[in-house]
């Protein structure tokens, strides 16, 4: 009995030590590698997330209002928000513009990608974007979680760097008091269809993993530099 009862404390002691390095420790580092070095980004890449019942949630709100911060401390110059339609008939990217521009980010620094439906397609899309608007540094400004799946991805399939700074929950805490409303009317896609059913589980499943990303370097499947 005491044995299974010191297990039970040694899971529950790892897994408390992993959420606080995902959700805290790491954050921090990051955020703090960025304003030690002065560094800044030509434009942040921030994934969607589905917009329901006429509301943000907490993750599309945390993600919006980081980059929000992070615009406003001049760490970043432009956004890219990317997602389409794909669990609601809204493209996350819109409503997520429509937030950022109601706390103030100038419509001129935001961009959309309105292809993505999977965060690896969020990534390789927008990276793709940043190319064709001339954009050299790239920031993912997204959740502790997302960030922390992301990091390999990131690492292995770009030739230009993609810096990981995602939110610290106890700034975004002392944020998230904002409320706002939006007309969401623009962002809506009448022919809406949720990838639910489109695709069955194995291919939504390949998707996430990048499947059919149409990598520059096929063989490599790896993106080309900026």
């Amino acid at each position: 009995m005491y044995r299974s009862a010191f297990l039970v404390i040694l899971v529950t002691a790892f897994l408390l030590g992993c959420k606080t390095y995902i959700y805290r420790e790491r954050p921090a580092k990051l955020y703090r590698e960025v304003t030690d070095s002065n560094k800044t980004f030509d434009v942040a890449i921030v994934p969607g997330v589905p917009f329901y019942n006429n509301q943000w949630d907490s993750v599309m709100k945390g993600r919006v209002l980081w980059a929000d911060f992070l615009y406003k401390k001049g760490i970043i110059r432009n956004v890219i928000f990317s997602g389409s339609a794909v669990y609601s008939p809204y493209y996350e990217a819109r409503i997520m513009g429509l937030y950022a521009e109601e706390l103030g980010i100038p419509a001129a620094n935001i961009f959309f990608e309105t292809q993505a439906e999977h965060s690896t397609e969020n990534i390789y899309y927008s990276y793709e974007m940043a190319r064709k608007q001339g954009f050299k540094t790239i920031a993912l400004v997204t959740d502790p979680f997302q960030s922390l799946m992301m990091k390999g991805f990131t690492r292995r399939r770009f030739a230009t760097s993609i810096w990981h700074v995602p939110f610290i929950v106890d700034t975004l805490r002392k944020l998230n008091g904002v409320e706002l409303e939006i007309n969401p009317s623009s962002a809506y896609e009448a022919k809406f269809r949720s990838i639910v059913d489109r695709e069955n589980k194995l291919k939504r499943f390949r998707g996430t993993l990048g499947a059919f990303i149409p990598w520059e370097n096929r063989t490599g499947r790896k993106a080309d530099p900026l």
